[in-house]
């Protein structure tokens, strides 16, 4: 495991599949219609439908406890324990979503358990480690790893076409695509972290492991 994976206070790996469900994933795009629905329900169906990065599906949605997590943070240096939990938890349920529409996992998506998507968020020592005012500016500073992140996810589409024709005639994902489309969630995951989930205020590294 690369370092910045093991210091940065966000991570995830996702386990390579042993198999390809070749029925499954020729038909990806209706099978993850009820689990699509599960979610919008979270979110309140407020979200950007963004079938590439899963984090930009949820990110503008009210699902995540962004703005009084901010207003605590900046007000009172607190970070409530449950309310990090939630985020959490939502994190999680984003990315299976997310792991199995991009075809690098085939068990469908669970609501809570953890699977095969292993996401590593540290708890903040708010006092000792955030900042009061940086959730303030923090959206002006991630600017370019958005704009980084935008080409990269242009990317990212045309890797799961050519997987999705891989898995249908030879059941496999490319190792190195595979590999590809983790590390770009798992940066994304870490600008998540520090600009919306706000558990820290280190800045996210421009790097896929």
């Amino acid at each position: 495991m690369n370092e910045s994976e093991n210091t940065y206070p966000a991570g995830l790996t996702i386990d390579y599949p042993a198999k390809a469900d070749r029925l499954s994933t020729f038909f990806r795009l209706l099978w993850i219609i009820p689990i699509f629905i599960v979610l919008g329900t979270l979110i309140g169906g407020h979200g950007r439908a963004d079938t590439l990065n899963g984090y930009a599906f949820i990110y503008t949605g009210p699902g995540f406890l962004f703005l009084p997590t901010l207003l605590m943070i900046v007000f009172r240096q607190k970070y409530p324990r449950w309310w990090f939990g939630w985020n959490l938890a939502l994190a999680g349920f984003v990315t299976r979503v997310s792991s199995y529409l991009l075809l690098l996992r085939h068990e469908y998506p669970s609501t809570d358990a953890e699977q095969a998507v292993h996401i590593n968020i540290t708890y903040p020592d708010v006092e000792k480690d955030l900042q009061r005012g940086m959730p303030l500016v923090k959206w002006l500073l991630v600017l370019p790893h958005v704009i980084v992140l935008y080409f990269l996810y242009l990317l990212v589409l045309i890797v799961t076409v050519i997987a999705w024709l891989s898995i249908i005639f030879t059941g496999e994902y490319p190792r190195s695509f595979f590999d590809f489309v983790v590390g770009v969630m798992r940066w994304s995951l870490r600008v998540f972290c520090y600009s919306i989930l706000l558990t820290t205020d280190e800045y996210p590294p421009f790097s896929l492991t």
